[in-house]
């Protein structure tokens, strides 16, 4: 059985170690991206932020279908208020509190409302845990691309400096 709290617990390490890699960022070269077609630095931060924030506000906010029409304009009512010029430090800081709120929020839930049943985007149907699961590797996979980024630009990640400390 997958526990709340670990997953919360979890998640929250996930993203303090992507707002460190945010606040690493040499000289907050926020445009940076390795290739033209990718997401610059600064578009991997703030759709973590947007994503896990939005998708947990509309679980809060009891939606259960998320292969909606007007999925984007749910998910547009819970997207960070941060302007597009925001530095890195207010992206990181940003994503700090976000999680903070929801973490908060989602541990006021009865069990039953973890057990409930919602439809993703694809058709899958998952309980609300299960999604927020979810949306945690969804995290996972961006900070990876977060740290490559930081290697290109010559800056060894914070987990494989703390796996370095230990050894």
């Amino acid at each position: 059985m997958v526990r709340l709290e670990t997953v919360l617990e979890t998640w929250n390490s996930i993203r303090a170690d992507a707002a460190q890699a945010v606040e690493e960022l040499p000289e907050g070269d926020l445009a940076f991206r390795p290739l033209p077609d990718l997401m610059t630095f600064g578009e991997i931060a703030r759709h973590i932020l947007d994503a896990g924030h939005a998708f947990t506000g509309l679980l809060l906010e009891g939606v259960e279908n998320f292969q909606v029409p007007e999925f984007r304009q749910m998910f547009k009512r819970h997207v960070s208020p941060l302007p597009e010029t925001a530095n890195a430090a207010d992206i990181a800081a940003a994503m700090r509190q976000s999680l903070e709120q929801r973490s908060a929020e989602l541990a006021r839930q009865s069990p039953e409302f973890f057990s409930g049943i919602v439809t993703k985007w694809d058709g899958a149907k998952l309980t609300r845990l299960e999604m927020i699961q979810f949306l945690k590797e969804h995290e996972l996979t961006h900070r990876s691309q977060l740290f490559t980024y930081l290697r290109f630009k010559g800056v060894t990640p914070v987990t494989t400096r703390r796996r370095l400390a230990k050894q």
